[in-house]
C-alpha cells in the first residue's frame, strides 16, 4: 500500500475545541479548530432563525455543518468515522466577490486491500469505507469557510444565510455551500494537475479513469501530461462512470438554447447560460427580434439605470441585448422588462465558453433572461450596429432543446468544467454550468440548489459511488 499527505496547495479547496456528530449510515465529526472567540466560538448573539436554534453566531455556524453532515451522514456508508478538520479564516474577497470556502482529502491511498484499480489514488476516505479500517487516524478532510462575509470589501452586505431551511432569500445558504465543499472532500475532485497535466507520484487519481475526452477518445488516465493540458480548456470533457450517465435523464432537463434563424448570415444556435430568476426556458419558447440597448455609448448597453424613452421605445415587445457590467444581472433585466422588452440576452464582457449562468434574485421577474460569450455577443453587435433603432431583423428563439440534455452530450455523459483560461481550483472537479437543474457540484452555488444529494435532483452522490463509495 502507498500513501501520500497531501499538501495544502492540493486542497480543493492547533487544538480541536468541540466536536459534533452526524449519525446515519456514517459518522461524520465536525472537529471544530478555530481558537477563542473566532468562527465556531464567536460568542455574538445570533437569533434563532430558520430551524437552527444556536443562540450566538459560533453556535449557529457549528449546528448548519451539523445539518449538512448528517445529510451527507445518511446517504453515505462506511463503518470508519469520517473527520473533518474545519475552521473560519479570513479567505479572498472583494466588494463584489468572495471565495466562500474550500475543502479537500488530507489524503490519498493506492494499492490498499480490496482497492478496484491498482496503481490507482483514492481518497483517504474511500479507502477507508473499502477496507473497514482507518488508513490515516486524524482528519481526513481539511475545511475552511469565510467567516467574513458580507462585511465591507467582502461581498459586502450578502452573508452567508445559518438557517437549514433552505429560506435563504437574497443571501448565501450556508448548508449547501457546506455539501459542496464537503463533495469535494469525499472524493469529488482530482489529484492530478489540470495546468501541467502531471499526475500526482506519476499515478492517476481514481477520478481521471472516468474523465473521457470525446475528441481525443482517452481517458485522463490514459493520457500523456500534455494531452492533460488541452483537455482541461477544451470542450470535450465528459464524466463517463456508469451510476452517474444512467442516472442523468432523470435528472437533467431539456438542453437550453438560442437559434437564430435570421439573417441567414447569422443562422445558427449558440450556447447560452441561464438565469437562477425569472421564468426557466421552456419549449417551443419565445421568439422575437433582437434589439439592442445603448446607453453608455460605443455601441454599450448597460441597462443598469432606467431607459430613454428612444431607448425603451426599441426594446418595447423586443429581446433586449444588454452588456455585462457596472450593475447586477437582476438590475439589467428588471430595467428592460420595465421597458417592455419579451426578453433578455447579456453579452459577456470576459472571454471564455461556454457561458456561466446568471447569479441573483428577484421574484419581480417575468421574463427570461440568458448569458452568451463575448465572442459571439460581438457578432450580433457587429451585424446590428448596422441596423435601423427600430428594426434589426436579427430574429432568434430562446428555448429548450428536448432532444438533448442540459450540460450532457448525446450519450448521456455530463460535461466537466473545463473554462479557457484554465481556473486552478475550479477546472475539472467541477461538473460544468450548463448542467440543468444546477447541480450542487458546479463552481459556483446557486440559489435555487436544493438541500439533497441524491437523484432525481442531484448527481453528486452518484458519481461517489463511480469512485468506489
Amino acid at each position: 500500500m502507498r500513501s501520500r499527505r497531501l499538501q495544502a496547495g492540493l486542497l480543493l479547496a492547533a487544538c480541536a475545541l468541540a466536536a459534533q456528530l452526524a449519525h446515519g449510515t456514517a459518522t461524520i465529526v465536525i472537529q471544530n479548530n478555530d481558537p477563542p472567540g473566532v468562527g465556531f466560538n464567536d460568542p455574538t448573539v445570533a437569533a434563532p432563525v430558520g430551524g437552527n436554534t444556536g443562540t450566538t453566531l459560533g453556535q449557529q455556524r457549528l449546528i448548519a455543518f451539523q445539518a449538512a453532515a448528517n445529510i451527507w451522514g445518511a446517504t453515505l456508508t462506511s463503518s470508519v468515522t469520517i473527520v473533518v478538520d474545519a475552521t473560519w479564516e479570513a479567505l479572498t474577497c472583494t466588494a463584489t466577490s468572495a471565495v466562500l470556502g474550500s475543502a479537500g482529502a488530507l489524503s490519498v491511498f493506492r494499492d490498499f486491500t480490496g482497492a478496484p484499480v491498482a496503481g490507482t489514488w483514492f481518497p483517504v476516505v474511500v479507502a477507508n469505507k473499502i477496507t473497514g479500517a482507518d488508513q490515516d487516524p486524524g482528519a481526513d478532510i481539511r475545511a475552511r469557510f469565510n467567516r467574513n462575509l458580507g462585511s465591507p470589501g467582502c461581498l459586502t452586505g450578502t452573508f452567508f444565510y445559518l438557517g437549514i431551511d433552505n429560506n435563504h432569500g437574497a443571501n448565501v445558504d450556508l448548508v449547501a455551500v457546506l455539501l459542496h465543499e464537503f463533495g469535494h472532500g469525499l472524493g469529488f475532485q482530482t489529484y492530478t494537475s489540470g495546468s501541467t497535466g502531471a499526475q500526482l507520484a506519476g499515478f492517476p487519481a481514481i477520478w481521471d479513469t472516468f474523465l473521457l475526452d470525446t475528441a481525443q477518445g482517452l481517458t485522463w488516465s490514459a493520457m500523456t501530461d500534455a494531452q492533460r493540458q488541452t483537455s482541461a480548456i477544451g470542450t470535450t470533457l465528459v464524466w463517463s462512470g456508469a451510476n452517474v450517465v444512467s442516472a442523468v435523464p432523470g435528472v437533467l432537463s431539456g438542453a437550453p438554447e438560442m437559434v437564430i434563424s435570421a439573417p441567414a448570415s447569422l443562422a445558427g444556435t449558440l450556447l447560452v447560460g441561464t438565469a437562477a430568476f425569472g421564468p426557466p426556458l421552456a419549449n417551443p419558447g419565445i421568439t422575437g427580434e433582437v434589439m439592442p440597448v445603448v446607453d453608455t455609448g460605443l455601441e454599450t448597453g448597460l441597462a443598469c439605470l432606467p431607459l430613454s424613452a428612444a431607448n425603451a421605445a426599441a426594446v418595447n415587445g423586443k429581446i433586449a441585448l444588454v452588456d455585462r457590467g457596472t450593475c447586477g444581472f437582476t438590475i439589467k433585466v428588471a430595467t428592460v422588462q420595465a421597458a417592455g422588452a419579451v426578453g433578455a440576452i447579456i453579452v459577456d464582457n470576459v472571454p471564455g465558453s461556454p457561458p456561466p449562468g446568471l447569479g441573483g434574485t428577484d421574484p419581480s421577474i417575468t421574463i427570461p433572461s440568458v448569458r452568451i460569450t463575448l465572442a459571439d455577443g460581438l457578432a450580433l453587435k457587429n451585424f446590428l450596429k448596422f441596423r435601423s433603432r427600430t428594426k434589426s431583423g436579427l430574429i432568434t428563439t430562446l428555448r429548450t432543446n428536448l432532444a438533448m440534455l442540459a450540460g450532457a452530450d448525446a450519450s448521456n455523459r455530463p460535461f466537466m468544467y473545463t473554462p479557457n483560461p484554465f481556473q486552478g481550483g475550479s477546472s475539472v472537479s467541477h461538473w460544468d454550468t450548463r448542467l440543468t437543474p444546477n447541480q450542487l457540484m458546479e463552481p459556483s452555488i446557486s440559489a435555487d440548489l436544493t438541500h439533497s444529494v441524491v437523484t432525481p435532483q442531484d448527481l453528486t452522490f452518484q458519481l461517489l459511488k463511480d469512485i468506489g463509495w
